[in-house]
């Protein structure tokens, strides 16, 4: 059981990574900073599908976490 967390929480980490680098934003560094003049936009198509399933990657990263540390 423990491993079979431990495999888990490694895949779903590693998959969230990739997905959070696959998300494409037009910020730049300023604005991280409070430096950016883009106006909020929804998120359509493949954008919005990646964005979900890093969502849902997180949630079972935090899942994971907190059951191995339950068992």
């Amino acid at each position: 059981m423990e491993q079979a967390l431990q495999i888990t929480t490694i895949v779903s980490a590693l998959l969230m990574i990739g997905f959070i680098l696959l998300q494409t934003r037009g910020a730049s560094l300023g604005a991280g900073f409070g430096g950016s003049s883009e106006i909020h936009t929804d998120r359509r198509g493949v954008d919005k599908t990646i964005h979900q399933i890093t969502i849902f990657l997180a949630i079972i990263f935090v899942a994971s976490i907190l059951l191995s540390l339950v068992v």
